[in-house]
Parts: structure tokens; sequence; C-alpha cells
């Protein structure tokens, strides 16, 4: 599902710009062609609804030119329309960050125009006509570029938004060869341009100079023939044909005024590939191209109502859309397309927040705020979408504002009646804010506009829709879909582009073609994995990846004797409690499970649990304890792990009484035996990895959910050379140098362990690292690689350089699929296939690979890009190396979408995160407690 935070600030500034341009005439007669600035008045709020505190003060009378009265019990902007936020005002707005509902200080941000905010439009303000054009010459044609004089780049300090990682030892090549060779098809279509095709950049003032934006922009779209196709943002002009000057003078009539303005447009150099604004022009056209589908704009995704799927008995309706990307990939530019669909739920804001009213009483604004803000909603009367920022609860329906076209004040309650017909039935409800910036200025603002919640229809899932295993079900019959139904809808979407002729105009004008065909991609499949049990017995892990079956017949590899062990039960389930118990000792072949002290509570509280737990601790040291739950409760299973990983250390299994009444008991039995096996530091099985001397750490992230702005960054480093054995530590960090900080503190203390272990320091050290967005890769390879280098070359006693170590940042969540054909039938790559060209990035060290089987849906590879290699694995024995590590996550008898190590780390970090939000006990971390 598609999701995401802060999109509705950029959606909602694009509606208020074309607002603007279609609006005659100059800025007070728009200005009064729409609703202006709030600074009305309103009755007494009824008690249901009013804040116990001192409203917020208003906008100042500056912003509107009017005195505000003191007696004015609510001002609000109006709808759909934004007025300047006032400072007082924006520091009480929450901003977004982490978690929804958290609010975050305001701080004074500037609001600065982004190189491409908007495509050039044919939409020319009446105040503007044509005029005459000073040295107009015809454009020069592409094929002349290549012998004009060459041109340095616009800006030399232009951050590329992928900087180049690749290793140097892998300039040439970092493809593999070993494998099955298979070809396979992507969700990316090529670009095509012309061999000598290029970008230019040019500077445009304005004299005598003019601030509005649209005002900017319909002066210069009055040269559209002259320039031909063209982006402009205000300030920054781009063209696919050079000008025949490096400085070229146009005249526009500035009809308001009837001023003559002069055009000076400066060539300012060629956009290079790598640019940012080179990859940003190809996203804009797509955004306009997908703009002329009529499809529409929610966050940052475009998406269908007219296709939408109504879900009756769930009460919500799913929208089918489009995730587009443009980048620069190996040897081309490709369009990443892949199927999404936004839940668009019936339930109007106005019953969500009247049902937490009822559910929290006098907390209910707090409660309400933490539900609500962050929300993205559906306005159904303009079918437009905003983010909720805040609300407001001084302010009602029945609040009024000055509608400056007719000069008067007006409740929302009246507007909405007179301009949409539409009668607003509970005129006490409080008012939703929404924020964005008028882009229309150059000094552009932050503004906002008041929604009421009776007209807004909430997106997105909630928790609760999450944990509903119907409504899940019922969604996932529409948006689980199969690789040839994918390839279907994605050659349709192909077609609807190339058969609007808005679109073929627009990739015309910049002398582009977008190809028709998916891309083809060379792929290879790796030999199957051998997985090991006791024994030395060795079977393959099947087509399927999954070797579930093969515990009936075979022992653990390592297995450790269960023979001191608490179950605390309620007395209800003690009967099928002692019969799963039975089960589970008969389960597997070479684990000895003895009978466990069994204690009897009269019910699973948290207080019972916990009370328990410090009577047996305090005087026993079990093996591990076992906590039977009648069913899933967060409070309880947070109280018991943190009772057993902080205050009394011991592993701690936790079961419900659902396992017990399963028909697959057996099979449950088996794995909660493997699971408790794993906890007391035994292993099930393993896979040959023929390294010495190596050590793999996984490290992830995930915000803690009681402390805003608090997250928790997890390691777990092998101790054998069969990755059995691990030693875990999690600590906390605020901020990308304490990560980076703490991160190497416990590499150390990783590497004492093993070195106490093996009596040798680990020969290669390779870590992988979740938990790293786009824009945090920078960081990741100019400073965290680096300090982790020199802390390790103290203890190697060499140079950083000469560590043995490898960085490996892995990205699980991804656009990109991959089709096979199965003898003409559209079906999931196998496990195993790995893809290191065509739709890689020619700056990184990276390849995709597939290591799961599917039965629904379309399977996700996962991205490894390799940031630093001093190990001396080439491309071939990293590719297998990640494969296998894959195999070994030993909570599920199957591949997994990461290695191993990064699998328990993202467990550990998110029972952490979630339930005890605290650092565990040191003395658990040689043991897979948290499993």
């Amino acid at each position: 599902m598609e999701s995401g935070r802060g999109r509705s600030r950029g959606r909602a500034r694009g509606i208020r710009l074309q607002q603007i341009l279609v609006t005659p005439g100059p800025p007070e007669q728009q200005q009064q062609s729409s609703l202006g600035p709030i600074h009305g008045s309103t009755s007494s709020l009824p008690r249901l609804w009013a804040a116990p505190y001192a409203r917020r003060p208003g906008p100042p009378a500056e912003s509107t030119g009017q005195a505000v009265s003191s007696q004015i019990a609510t001002t609000a902007p109006p709808v759909g329309v934004p007025s300047v936020v006032t400072t007082n005002l924006l520091q009480e707005l929450p901003q977004r960050q982490g978690s929804r509902g958290v609010p975050r200080p305001a701080t004074n941000v500037e609001c600065r125009e982004p190189y491409f905010a908007t495509l050039a439009t044919t939409s020319v303000p009446r105040e503007l006509s044509s005029a005459a054009v000073s040295d107009r010459v015809a454009p020069r044609p592409s094929s002349d570029v290549a012998a004009t004089k060459p041109v340095r780049s616009a800006r030399r300090d232009n951050k590329a938004p992928e900087i180049n990682t690749r290793p140097a030892q892998w300039i040439e090549s970092k493809k593999g060869t070993s494998g099955k060779q298979v070809t396979l098809r992507a969700n990316y279509f090529k670009i095509a341009a012309a061999p000598t095709w290029c970008l230019y950049q040019y500077h445009v003032d304005f004299q005598p100079e003019e601030d509005r934006i649209f005002v900017r922009k319909g002066l210069l779209n009055l040269h559209k023939t002259v320039l031909g196709g063209y982006m402009f943002n205000g300030k920054s002009l781009i063209l696919a044909s050079r000008l025949p000057k490096d400085i070229t003078q146009l005249s526009s009539l500035r009809q308001s005024d009837g001023v003559h303005i002069r055009i000076i447009i400066k060539l300012a150099g060629t956009l290079e590939r790598g640019d940012e604004q080179y990859l940003q022009f190809y996203n804009i056209l797509m955004k306009k191209c997908l703009a002329h589908l009529k499809l529409q704009l929610v966050g940052r995704n475009y998406f269908d109502p007219i296709a939408k799927v109504a879900i009756y008995e769930h009460n919500f309706e799913l929208w089918p859309g489009y995730i587009t990307s443009i980048r620069q990939h190996e040897r081309d530019l490709m369009m990443c397309c892949e199927i999404t669909h936004k839940v668009m739920r019936q339930e109007k804001l106005l019953n969500i927040m009247t049902r937490i009213r009822s559910d929290h009483g006098a907390n209910f604004q707090a409660a309400c705020k933490a539900e609500v803000i962050g929300i993205t909603v559906l306005t159904d009367y303009n079918n437009k979408t905003y983010r909720v920022e805040d609300i407001d609860f001084q302010a009602t329906p029945l609040s009024t504002f000055n509608l400056k076209k007719e000069n008067r004040d007006v409740s929302y309650a009246d507007y909405y009646r007179n301009k949409y017909n539409i009668k607003i039935k509970h005129v006490t409800q409080p008012m939703l804010i929404t924020r964005s910036s008028d882009k229309n200025r150059q000094d552009s603002t932050d503004t906002m506009l008041y929604l009421v919640p009776e007209l807004c229809r909430a997106t997105g899932i909630t928790d609760a829709m999450r944990n509903d295993y119907k409504i899940m079900d019922a969604m996932a019959k529409h948006t689980r879909i199969s690789a040839e139904t994918r390839v279907k809808k994605l050659n349709v979407f192909n077609q609807r582009l190339h058969g609007e002729p808005k679109v073929v105009t627009d990739f015309r004008e910049w002398q582009l073609e977008l190809e028709k065909q998916l891309v083809s991609i060379p792929a290879r499949v790796l030999r199957e994995t051998q997985v090991f049990f006791a024994n030395k017995i060795s079977i393959g892990a099947g087509q399927n990846a999954d070797w579930t079956n093969a515990f009936r017949n075979n022992g653990l590899i390592e297995p450790v004797s269960l023979t001191d062990w608490v179950v605390i039960v309620p007395d209800k389930l003690m009967d099928q409690c002692r019969n799963f118990i039975r089960i589970m000792q008969r389960s597997l072949k070479n684990l000895q499970i003895r009978d466990p002290n069994y204690v009897k509570i009269r019910n699973d509280s948290a207080q019972s649990f916990t009370s328990e737990l410090e009577n047996i601790l305090s005087h026993k040291n079990p093996q591990l304890i076992l906590c039977v739950l009648f069913k899933q409760r967060g409070d309880i299973y947070s109280a018991i792990k943190k009772k057993c990983c902080i205050d009394r250390p011991v592993p701690c299994q936790i079961v419900t009484s659902k396992c017990f009444y399963n028909s697959n008991k057996i099979s449950i039995a088996t794995k909660v035996a493997i699971q408790m096996n794993c906890k007391i530091g035994g292993f099930p099985w393993s896979c040959l990895i023929p390294l010495d001397g190596l050590m793999v750490i996984g490290y992830d992230v995930c915000h803690d959910t009681n402390q805003r702005g608090k997250d928790f960054g997890a390691m777990v480093a092998s101790l054998d050379k069969r990755l059995g054995r691990y030693y875990s530590a999690v600590s906390s960090h605020q901020s990308s140098d304490q990560l980076t900080r703490e991160l190497i503190i416990n590499i150390k203390k990783a590497i004492q362990k093993y070195q106490e272990i093996n009596r040798a320091l680990p020969e290669k050290i390779i870590i992988y690292r979740d938990g790293v967005g786009d824009g945090q890769v920078a960081h990741i390879f100019q400073h965290e690689v680096v300090d982790i280098k020199n802390s390790l070359a103290e203890i190697y006693e060499c140079s950083p350089d000469a560590v043995p170590m490898a960085y490996v940042i892995v990205t699980k969540c991804l656009n990109t699929r991959l089709f096979a054909d199965n003898r003409g039938h559209i079906c999931n790559p196998e496990p195993g296939t790995i893809v290191d060209d065509v739709i890689t990035n020619p700056t990184k060290y990276d390849f995709y690979v597939v290591s799961q089987s599917i039965r629904q849906g379309s399977v996700a590879p996962t991205s490894f890009s390799v940031v630093h290699d001093n190990v001396g694995l080439d491309p071939d024995k990293m590719q297998i190396l990640t494969y296998r590590l894959m195999h070994m996550y030993f909570n599920w008898s199957g591949t997994v979408k990461v290695p191993a190590p990064v699998q328990f780390a993202q467990k550990l970090a998110f029972l952490v995160s979630q339930s005890i939000h605290a650092t565990p006990n040191s003395q658990l971390e040689t043991l897979l407690y948290y499993l």
C-alpha cells in the first residue's frame, strides 16, 4: 500500500498554483475572485467540542490590512485558499517527524523554490498579451550541438541524488558469472533520445523586476514558439535545444499596467546526467503526462478514481495508481513503473473524532490530535487531498472569514451552501488545519487552510485495519497482483501514455521517446543451496527454498538440552498446555526437552505474570521461561519482556492459547521447540560458508514508539565459522553521528568477543547495513564507513585502508519487479536469481537478489550496494555469500529477504523499540533471546 508523510504539502502548493494561473487580472483582482484572508467572528462554542485552554492567537492585523478586535472568538483562513500564517500560529502548528500524530517544535524555515517547480503551461493570464520579440531567430537544431563551443556545467557544486560509491577495484566490471543464464523482464521502460541530446540551463531576469512567479511564467510563455519545449520555475529555464545566442533578450507587455518587460535569458550551462536537476526534469515531465491521463495526485503518486474498487463490507475504496521514477541506469535512462493502490475510507473525519471523544472523555483532544494529525484526507466536493497538520477546537463551521470578492464576512457553513450546495449538519464541530506554501511568489511563505471534518474522508489504513484479517484478506484480493497480471497492467499503462495526444506532444517537444516494451535484462540463477543438519546430513533447499519437512527425519545441527525450565500458565489452560508440551517433546529427534516446572496463575494479567516472574527469578536461574496467554496482548507482552530482558535476564518464550487449538499444532510445536532451542544457545541448521575467519555483521534501526526523535539501532555479529552463534547489542541514538559512535563501540565489543572464543581476530568483516534512506547514503559513505575503518585500524594495527572490511547497504523496500517467461507464461523468477546489469546503477557496485518463492502476488528483489570492499571477494563470491546468508534465519525454515544477521538485528531493534524501550541486560548478549 502506498503511504508516505509530508506529501500533501507539495500537492497543496500545486493546487494553489493552478488556481492563480487560471484566474485573470492583477493580484488585487485575483484576490477578489477567491477567498481572502480571514478575520471574522463566530458565536460561542458549545461545551461539547470547546477547548479547555485559551485559544491560540489569530493572524495579526497586518496580514489582512484591517484591525482585529480582541472580542473575536475565532479567526480562521478561508476554505481551500491560503492566507499568510503568522509566526505565533506557526509555532503551534505541529510539523511532521517520526510517527503519526507526534508534533515537533516548529522552526522558521525558508521555503525555497525547487529548480523545476512546475512545467510551463500554455495558459496565459489575461493581463498578458503578445509582444514584440527582440533578436528573434530560429533555435539551433539539436544536430549542431556537437559542433558548438563546449559549455561548462551549470553548477559545479550540484550534489547528485546518488553519489558515486563504486569501489575502485570494481570500476571495470561488477558482474558475476556463476549460475544458469536466463533472460527476464523488469518493470522499466527505456526513455530514448538522440545521442547529441542535451539539456541547457538558462538564468532569466526581468526588467523592471517582477516578483510574482505566475506573472513571470506568463510573460515568458508568450515566446513559446521561440523557446520550444521548456520548463521554467520563475528563475531557471531549461531547454532541450540551445538558443542561437548565449544572451537572448525578449520583450513582453504586462497588460495590467501597460509596462513593457524586458526578459534577459543568459546561458548558465548544461545539465549533466548526474545532476539532480537533470533527473528532476524527467520526473516533472512524467508527472505532467500522468496528469494528462486524468489521474489524481494523492501524496506523491497518481491514482485513478474512475477505476476505483469499492469494498462495501468494510466501508472503503481502493484506488489503483502508479509509482513512477526516472533514473539513469547502466546504459540507458529508464522509467520504473510500479502498480500501487490507495485506501480511501468512506468514514468521515467527524465520525472518527466523535468516536475518539466517546472513548477518551476529558482527554479526547490530545487523543484526537494523536489519531488525526498526519492523516491525508479527501474532500469530495473538489476531489482534492490534504494532509491534516492540526485541529483547531476553537473554530467551527460558524466561524467567518472575509470573502473579498463580495467584501463581506461569510461563515464556512454559508460558503459551502452557496458554492457547493452542501448543508453542514454539525455546526459545532472543530476545524482541521492543513498547510501549504504559496509558490507563486519568490518569497514563498507558509500558508494554512481550514477544512470541515464532516466533508473530509480519511485515506490510508489504520493499525486496527492491519490487524483485522478479514479486511486485509479482502484488500489482498485486489492488491496482491500476480506477475502476469502486473505485466498486463504495465503494458496497458504504457498504451495509455502513447494513446494520449497531449503526452505524445510533450515528448515530441522535448525530442524524447518512451519505448513501448518492458526492458529485457540478463540474469543468472544460482545453484541450489545445501542446508546441513545433524550428522552432516544435507538436503537441497528446493525450488521453493523451503525445508520445513526436513525436520521430520533430521535432527538439529547444534541442539541444547532443555532440562531446567518453567511454564507460567493460567489455570484454565493447564491441560491444553501440558498436551502441547508433550507434542513439543516428541517433535524433534535429537532435542531433549524435559518436563518443566508448571506455575499456575488465576488470570493472564500483566501484574500476575510479572509477580510470578519476580518470585521465580529471585530464587532460581532457569534456562528458559515459557509464558502462556489467552490471546495476544501488547501490554502483557511488553511487561513480560521488560522483566525478562532488563530486570531479571532470562530467555523467555510467549505463546497464546491459539497454538493449542490449531489443527496444525504439530508443526507449530516443532517451530516453538526450535525457537526455544535457539534462545538458549543452540541452532538448527547451517549452510556451507567456505571462508575462514569470517565475521558477518547485521545492523538495523527502528523508531522508539515511546519517545519522539529516539531510535534504537541493533547490531548482531557472528562468532563462529558456521554462523550459528551471535553477539547482539542494541543502543539508542538521536542523531546520525551518535548512531555511528554507538555502532563502532558495539562492533569493537563483538570483535573482542570473537577473539575470546576463537583466539584470533576476524580475518574478514562484512557489514550488512539496513535502515538507510536515499538521503543517508552520503553520510554512510563519507563518514560512517571512514570512522569504522579508522577505529578498526587501531585494533588491527594497520592503516584504515588495509582493514579487511566490506560495507554493504541493504534495501528491501523497492519498486523494482522482475518477471520470468516460462514457455509463454509470465511468472516470478526462481529463488537465487541474480541481476547485476541493465537496471543497476552505474555509480554503484550493486546487484539484486530474488531469495524467496511466493505463491501469490509478485516477488520483489532485494538490492545490495557495496560501498566499501577490502575483503578480496569477487562479485560472484559476494553474491553467493549474500544469498546463502538468506537461508540462515533460524526463526523460519526457508529463505528471507535479507541476510540472517540483518533479520536478527531487525527483530532485536523491533523488540526494543516497540516493547521494552531500554537497552537489554548484557547477560543475554550471546543468546538469540529476541526470536
